[in-house]
């Protein structure tokens, strides 16, 4: 089947086996009971299969991670009360006090948060490469080490849309003995396969395109059996960043229709960025489906589309940027992304306020630069209301 049956079907079987019904329950419980003592310990023990306690597993949950699994192309998943839990949990699972992870920049600013202020009292180092150089950026300053447990990636890279080469990159740490990570959430299972390009392990805020109607919070991971055991019943079962039924459902729900938004988010987001190119107000666009873009070559080899998300800085700056978005009204002021409206952020200030001015340059951010979601609207709409915000400087 194709990914757009995929997302609507699943592997072709009734969502609820026992009742044959459509559309998955939501089970509530926390709690379930044993048929005996024997069976309890059984349970306990991983003897046989069932359900304890939900901080542990819940069918609704056990739906969600089938589905995003089968996806994804990966042999399991795990759901998150949220993306940062997931990331969090990740790191947690696979680096003791004393090791180190190697990290594409940018990155997402509540990442680097975690990154700058909580591993470090964990005595887990953190060592930067470019996003767009990755791994020959790690080669060049000679990162790797004995105590190098993990490459975490994110691509494309929030918010100025570099591209981290997957494939050279998996090859690459597979080469030291590392597992890869990568932040997917821009792209998704249906614009871009990591797995299939050679990375061990698949990281989503949910919240984004998984959901696409930004009424839901939460993140998942993708990888082997194997490091799952270690990531999901090692690490997460015992910190209980787990995901609530409600919100798996939700994320069930929205799965269903991501290919249809997203297809429309990519066709929009791409007249967007020529549009953008040609405003004189407008020094540079970021979108990695125009030929502009310095990594376009290597995002028509990794990707099958553009995404809905893109960047552009504005030629006066960041006065300029706030007069912007102050006169949009169609597209909303806001964090996040991947929803059905169009949204927009000055990540300086914004998502990215974790940066101080010097990591902000470092990690090649202009103050300028404006980010945008691209919802699945009219696009003549959004074209007269950023008409408005040019006007307005």
């Amino acid at each position: 089947m194709h990914i757009g049956t995929k997302v609507v079907v699943g592997k072709g079987l009734p969502a609820d086996d026992r009742t044959r019904a459509l559309v998955p329950p939501i089970y509530l419980a926390a709690v379930y009971t044993f048929e005996t003592a024997q069976d309890g310990a059984d349970l306990f023990l991983g003897k046989k299969e069932g359900y304890v306690y939900t901080r542990l597993q819940n069918p609704t949950l056990k739906f969600l991670e089938e589905k995003i699994a089968f996806l994804e192309g990966g042999e399991a998943a795990a759901t998150f009360g949220s993306g940062m839990a997931a990331i969090s949990t990740t790191i947690l699972a696979l680096c003791n006090s004393g090791d180190n992870i190697i990290v594409s920049e940018p990155i997402y600013g509540g990442t680097f948060a975690l990154l700058g202020n909580l591993l470090p009292r964990w005595g887990i180092e953190v060592r930067w490469a470019k996003a767009k150089d990755f791994p020959n950026d790690i080669k060049n300053k000679n990162l790797i080490d004995e105590h190098t447990k993990l490459f975490l990636t994110e691509t494309p890279a929030n918010p100025t849309i570099d591209i981290v080469d997957l494939e050279a990159t998996a090859k690459f740490a597979h080469e030291h003995g590392i597992p890869v990570a990568v932040d997917t959430t821009f792209a998704t299972f249906y614009v871009q396969r990591p797995i299939e390009l050679g990375v061990d392990i698949v990281i989503y805020s949910a919240t984004k395109y998984i959901g696409g109607h930004s009424d839901a919070v939460g993140g998942m991971v993708v990888s082997s059996k194997k490091l799952m055991e270690q990531i999901k019943d090692k690490t997460c079962v015992d910190l209980g960043g787990i995901m609530a039924p409600q919100t798996a459902y939700l994320f069930l729900r929205g799965i269903q229709t991501l290919v249809v938004r997203m297809d429309r988010q990519q066709e929009n987001a791409l007249e967007v960025a020529r549009y953008l190119e040609t405003k004189n107000e407008v020094s540079v666009v970021y979108y990695p489906w125009l030929e502009s873009h310095p990594q376009y070559e290597l995002a028509k080899k990794q990707m099958k589309g553009g995404s809905g998300m893109l960047a552009f800085i504005l030629k006066d700056g960041k006065e300029a940027g706030k007069r912007f978005l102050d006169a949009l009204n169609l597209c909303q002021v806001a964090v996040s992304l991947g929803a059905v409206n169009t949204l927009i952020e000055h990540p300086a200030s914004m998502t990215h306020s974790t940066y101080s001015e010097e990591d902000l340059a470092k990690a090649g951010i202009d103050s300028g630069l404006i980010r945008m979601s691209i919802g699945i609207e009219n696009i003549d709409d959004i074209f007269a209301d950023l008409e408005n915000g040019f006007k307005a400087i």
